[in-house]
């Protein structure tokens, strides 16, 4: 009995002295110190909402043709005896111009052969005329009041001036065909192209070449609905002096070089592509060749350009980076006091690699934030940083320095700005 106390007791001191110091150091242990530093949010960068006033423009690509364009055909045939040595690709034509003669030695006797028609007409005419008198002479000197028509020769007579009319006719259909023996340009223009020359036979409406006029050239723009509204046109449009169409900035590269030229919108397309579902908006430039060329380039016929067309003007909108437009409609709003991201949508009324344009949603001056997000909610801690204009990042809401053992509060907190600077860097 007094081994086993022996062996017990040694054991039971132990387990007491034991039990007893942890409860004396959990009893004397320092309470931790709890810091009251909020957690930090994500680092993102922003840039201020701003006001401007805006100019909506709608870009589209065409093909540059002249507005007026036709086929040199002649009217008579004969043998080709002049072509004019404007009448070449690319020669410059004038309204009026003779381009190409056909031998008129025939047409020329046919307008003899018709003078002398005429001049029998009007001398079997003037027989009858005298015939007629005569006749009306004898019938009242026979005392007849009740002659017939043909004894008064009134038929003889009308069937005269009628072969007088038909006589003059054909010397004016013969002075025609003459005059047709010259086929003239009916405005001032160029040539496209040549397919005839001397000594060929042509036959009435054969092609002889293509002329096209260079008063006026004309792009056909392919625009969708929504175009057609930034441009605020309707769809049965065309220009007038009281509705002016919008302006057009044609841009092209031409020998190397980029070339500008600005014309006008001039009228809309009569009816919806049913294939693309959009409509031809029609511009067209004034004298490409002259005045309208830019620095002696024209904008000539089969050139592919570009068209920058000025559309609707907004006085007062809202602007925010691109980059900061979320989908379609929304934008991410950095409270630089509170460090809380806020989503907002808005109604874009345009956006470019300029900025995205909208009227409500946001307020001038607000934060948009251009940084990716990932899984972005409401209330979500930001550190809101912005660069500035002279190339500086400003942290709006920096997170709060902690206190450090051995450290003067001070230099915790510059340790602190160094630390958020060169993660806004």
């Amino acid at each position: 009995m007094g081994r086993l106390i022996a062996i017990i007791a040694p054991i039971a001191i132990i387990l007491i002295l034991g039990v007893g110091g942890f409860i004396a150091v959990s009893a004397f242990k320092p309470e931790a110190e709890k810091s009251e530093e909020p957690q930090a949010g994500l680092n993102v960068f922003a840039e201020p909402v701003k006001e401007v006033a805006l100019t909506l423009t709608v870009e589209a690509q065409g093909e540059v043709r002249p507005k007026r364009e036709i086929s040199v055909s002649p009217q008579i045939s004969g043998r080709v005896a002049y072509v004019s040595p404007d009448f070449i690709d690319g020669g410059f034509i004038r309204k009026g111009q003779v381009l190409v003669r056909v031998e008129g030695e025939d047409y020329e006797l046919g307008v003899v052969r018709a003078r002398s028609t005429v001049a029998s007409a009007e001398q079997r005419l003037a027989r009858e005329i005298a015939e007629s008198e005569l006749a009306q002479q004898d019938l009242e000197d026979l005392g007849m009041t009740d002659a017939s028509p043909l004894a008064r020769r009134e038929p003889q007579l009308a069937e005269a001036r009628a072969a007088l009319d038909a006589a003059k006719s054909q010397l004016q259909d013969a002075q025609l065909a003459l005059a047709r023996t010259a086929v003239v340009a009916p405005f001032d223009g160029r040539v496209r192209e040549r397919m005839v020359d001397i000594g060929q036979v042509v036959a009435p409406g054969q092609s002889l070449g293509q002329i096209f006029g260079n008063d006026v050239v004309e792009v056909v723009l392919p625009l969708k609905d929504e175009e057609i509204g930034r441009l605020g046109l309707p769809l049965a449009f065309a220009s007038s002096a009281k509705t002016p169409g919008p302006e057009v900035v044609f841009t092209a590269t031409v020998g190397g070089e980029p070339r500008t030229w600005r014309g006008q919108v001039v009228r809309t397309g009569a009816a919806i592509n049913s294939q693309t579902r959009q409509i031809n908006v029609i511009a067209e430039l004034n004298d490409p060749f002259g005045k309208g060329a830019d620095n002696g380039a024209p904008m000539a016929p089969g050139l592919f350009v570009n068209a920058e067309i000025q559309g609707r003007a907004l006085d007062r909108v809202l602007v925010a980076p691109r980059s900061a437009l979320r989908g379609d409609d929304q934008l991410f709003i950095g409270d630089p006091k509170s460090g809380k991201l806020s989503i907002r949508t808005v109604d874009i009324e345009h956006s470019d690699k300029d900025g995205a344009y909208f009227h409500e949603g946001a307020k001038v001056g607000e934060l948009a934030i251009i940084s990716p997000v990932q899984a972005p909610f409401d209330g979500m801690s930001l550190t809101v940083m912005q660069r500035m204009e002279d190339g500086t990042v400003k942290v709006h809401n920096p997170p709060k320095p902690a206190k450090a053992d051995g450290k003067d509060e001070k230099v915790a907190k510059a340790e602190t700005g160094k630390g958020s600077e060169g993660a806004a860097q």
